[in-house]
């Protein structure tokens, strides 16, 4: 059952407050914010809890397979983090903002770590305008035709982010229903050279406000020719004509993704961080 720390259960009273904690931070909370948009406060559809302290405009937790800490004071991170500890875990990583998403990782550590990776500094990016580079006319929307071909490129680019294999466990079905589900709800982008995927790029979410891009990946003997800064800011121009701004978030230490990033145009608007458990 979906509920509120104190075992108040959260319902449609809720939704109002929930729905200014999302416009407060549109960028930031656009993962969550997209889903309780297309399915409300409703567990299984929603696919997680979402937890408050006092009130959800002033403290507010997703916890599902991932755990995205949203609002609230040090304090609320910790209690959020004994609240997560008090059950088995079911995430797999913890993101968000890193002044949130720090203090919940200092307070959990004992119980959940040591984490397989953490990545402290991730400049959260949006683009207020319009691309300051061209888009790649190239690049289209992909097809459930063209999986064949957008599979390999999508798990190379995951190993290589990620560093884990999506096809392990079940040989790829499940990663490739994730995809082929992305696919029919057009947000998969790529550009096609000879029927081999050259770039490739994917909204990994999206709400009323914002579209937030994942997934960017420029095969590696196509590196440097400019496919990612013209890709990339075809994805962000589809995002724009459907009235939502786009996002992203960037590894500190991906110097050429961030420059590509400031070249379109993309400023940051804050910094998140992410905790990779086993």
């Amino acid at each position: 059952m979906l509920k509120l720390l104190g075992d108040r259960p959260l319902g449609a009273r809720d939704a109002p407050a929930v729905e200014r904690a999302m416009a407060s931070d549109p960028v930031a909370m656009c993962m969550v914010a997209a889903r309780l948009e297309s399915h409300g406060i409703n567990p299984r559809l929603l696919g997680g809890e979402l937890w408050t302290v006092d009130s959800p405009t002033t403290s507010l937790c997703f916890s599902g397979a991932n755990l995205i800490p949203l609002l609230g004071s040090t304090s609320d991170m910790e209690s959020f983090a004994d609240r997560a500890s008090s059950s088995p875990r079911i995430c797999s990583s913890i993101v968000g903002r890193a002044e949130f998403v720090m203090p919940f990782w200092d307070r959990i550590q004992p119980s959940w770590g040591p984490a397989r990776e953490i990545r402290d500094s991730q400049p959260l990016l949006a683009l207020t305008g319009p691309p300051a580079v061209a888009p790649d006319p190239r690049v289209r929307l992909v097809t459930l035709d063209d999986l064949d071909a957008y599979v390999p490129a999508a798990i190379d680019m995951f190993v290589g982010e990620v560093g884990v294999d999506p096809c392990a466990g079940d040989g790829g079905r499940s990663y490739r229903r994730r995809l082929s589900s992305l696919v029919t709800a057009h947000r998969v982008f790529a550009r096609f050279d000879g029927g081999e995927v050259v770039f490739k790029a994917e909204i990994g979410s999206l709400s009323r406000r914002v579209g937030q891009i994942q997934g960017v990946w420029v095969a590696p003997h196509r590196r440097g020719e400019g496919l990612g800064a013209g890709g990339t800011a075809a994805v962000a121009a589809a995002i724009i004509a459907h009235g939502r701004m786009p996002s992203l978030y960037v590894n500190s230490f991906n110097l050429p993704a961030r420059e590509v990033y400031r070249q379109i145009g993309f400023t940051q608007v804050g910094t998140f961080s992410t905790v990779l458990i086993d």
